[in-house]
């Protein structure tokens, strides 16, 4: 199922935050390199989340699944001189190129990369707070993503979840990884302590404030 028609898909870009000469780079070459290349996350959820960090002064930043590193960098863009990227990546070959990209960017330096199962090194992390929370792995690890994350995350912090409609699998889940992330809705909506919201943007991207 195609959330958004193409044309407005085009349309929304044309009148949203573009990327960086870097980014526009990166994406290009993740889209012909990469077997699967549609594991970006995109101009438009990447400018969504600059906003929300721009808007909620977020300062340490926890992303969990990097890829090629387009969303770390262009979260970076917008951190300020102190912030802080932790990103979490299992494959070797994402990792290196996207250190490759990390080492072009001025803004590189606020990265920190876990190599490993993101559940491990979110384990060694588990003393540290975070201001927002991007979650962007293995959809059948969602569950256990949000509810580690969430412990990490400041009364008043984001979290941002995406591939929450899994093209549009989620209204009758019959794979894994769609009743994974229609599980994780709902543990989300049932939580009195966020205030979620879900939007129909590119595959579905889940927001929420930790209230309490």
């Amino acid at each position: 199922m195609k959330i958004t028609p193409e044309e407005i898909e085009n349309y929304c870009k044309e009148f949203s935050i573009k990327d960086s000469p870097l980014l526009s780079e990166l994406s290009e070459s993740t889209w012909s390199s990469e077997d699967i290349p549609q594991m970006l996350s995109g101009s438009m959820v990447g400018g969504l989340l600059q906003t929300l960090i721009q808007i909620s002064g977020a300062v340490n930043i926890l992303e969990i699944g990097m890829f090629t590193g387009y969303s770390a960098l262009k979260m970076a863009e917008v951190l300020p001189e102190n912030g802080t990227i932790q990103t979490c990546e299992l494959m070797d070959k994402h990792i290196k190129t996207a250190t490759e990209w990390f080492k072009k960017s001025k803004n590189g330096y606020k990265i920190s990369v876990h190599k490993g199962p993101a559940i491990k090194s979110l384990e060694k992390m588990k003393n540290l707070e975070f201001d927002l929370v991007f979650i962007d792995a293995d959809k059948v690890n969602y569950p256990t993503y949000h509810l580690i994350a969430f412990n990490m995350l400041k009364k008043g912090g984001i979290g941002v979840l995406d591939n929450m409609l899994w093209s549009g699998k989620v209204i009758d889940p019959c794979d894994k990884e769609s009743i994974a992330l229609r599980e994780t809705a709902e543990i989300i909506r049932n939580d009195v302590r966020l205030s979620p919201l879900l939007l129909p943007l590119r595959d579905g991207v889940m927001i929420y404030q930790k209230m309490k």
